[in-house]
């Protein structure tokens, strides 16, 4: 299975979460040169997953929100 195949099974609280993990070991700065720029590359691949899947949750929230007249009924998220 190649990279791209395992970062689209994961569900985005596990890409956020292994995003972090990626943050933290970047932060820490013990990594060696190579292995920083092969897990900030595997950070930046994440950051477009989680992207890609809140773009596709927007979606649905909005198609949800659609009224039957087409035209969309779009409300600020609170804290209800």
């Amino acid at each position: 299975m190649n990279d791209k195949s395992k970062e689209k099974n994961l569900d985005f609280e596990k890409s956020l979460a292994k995003l972090e993990n990626i943050i933290e070991a970047l932060e820490d700065g013990e990594l060696p040169l190579n292995e920083s720029i092969k897990t900030f590359e595997e950070g930046v691949k994440l950051t477009k997953h989680c992207q890609e899947l809140l773009t596709k949750a927007e979606l649905k929230i909005q198609k949800l929100l659609e009224k039957d007249d087409g035209t969309l009924d779009l409300e600020d998220f609170d804290d209800k």
